[in-house]
């Protein structure tokens, strides 16, 4: 990474940067957090890698691939046989399991005015600059759905995948790939923390979760037992009751032939 931005620094400064020399590099942790994730990858665009191959006059756009990590990425192309790029999509090539696919095209980064760490502090510009400098691959979350998404489908990457990545500059008019840098380092997507993994030993917790769950335990043994002791004070009421109601029926029955022996 530090190699990198020697080279882009250099770059900035008037030599002359060569694109078969820089691979796509994964976003400056200052510029991007937490990355990867489970289902993205952010990405430096490609500053001054593709100006010693700009003519005057003509139109460019750099185009994205990404294709799993596999024993024949490093070596797949992204070209047909007249240096035209290919059209394969997400879908063509399984999420990118059966060969490379287009995952973006932008215009090519203005390396006059590359983005500024310190622009980042202010609130004001961080959106801007965070649009300038990187891109996120995976960040289209509804593209796959909808029959209607302009542009390029840019879908969730697969976690726990390792991905590499490479850029193409493509002369737009003439719809031919002018120049491409090889393909990225692979780069690898987070996954999931199983549960049988998350240590649940009282000794690893802190002071306070453990006065709040011997809390909670505690005030749960006293919600059972007095449930259970409502449950047996009214068991043992209607007993009593039917009780006295048989003794009173009883009563009643044997005091009726008296009645009848009198008169």
């Amino acid at each position: 990474m530090q190699d990198h931005w020697v080279v882009l620094a250099l770059c900035w400064l008037g030599q002359l940067c060569v694109a078969q020399n820089l691979r796509p590099q994964i976003a400056n942790p200052k510029f991007a957090t937490n990355n990867p994730t489970l289902t993205t990858i952010a990405l430096e665009k490609p500053f001054c890698v593709f100006d010693g191959s700009l003519s005057p006059g003509s139109s460019y756009a750099v185009y994205l691939y990404a294709m799993v990590d596999t024993a024949s990425a490093i070596s797949s192309s992204v070209t047909d046989n007249s240096s035209k790029p290919l059209n394969t999509t997400f879908q063509d090539t399984n999420g990118g399991q059966l060969g490379p696919y287009k995952a973006a095209l932008f215009s090519v980064p203005n390396c006059a005015s590359p983005p500024k760490i310190a622009d980042v502090i202010n609130m004001k510009k961080v959106s801007d600059v965070l649009k300038q400098y990187l891109f996120r691959m995976g960040d289209d979350v509804t593209c796959l759905y909808d029959p209607n998404f302009p542009g390029v489908c840019n879908p969730p990457l697969a976690e726990d995948t390792t991905y590499r990545f490479k850029y193409l500059l493509v002369d737009v008019v003439a719809g031919l790939v002018k120049e491409q840098t090889p393909w990225s380092d692979p780069m690898k997507t987070k996954r999931i923390k199983q549960s049988s993994t998350i240590d649940t030993w009282p000794g690893r917790r802190s002071g306070g979760m453990i006065v709040i769950t011997s809390i909670l335990s505690t005030l749960m043994f006293f919600l059972v037992v007095g449930f259970l002791a409502s449950i047996f004070f009214t068991v043992a009421a209607s007993g009593e009751a039917s009780t006295e109601t048989r003794h009173e029926s009883q009563t009643t029955q044997q005091g009726a032939p008296r009645s009848q022996d009198s008169s």
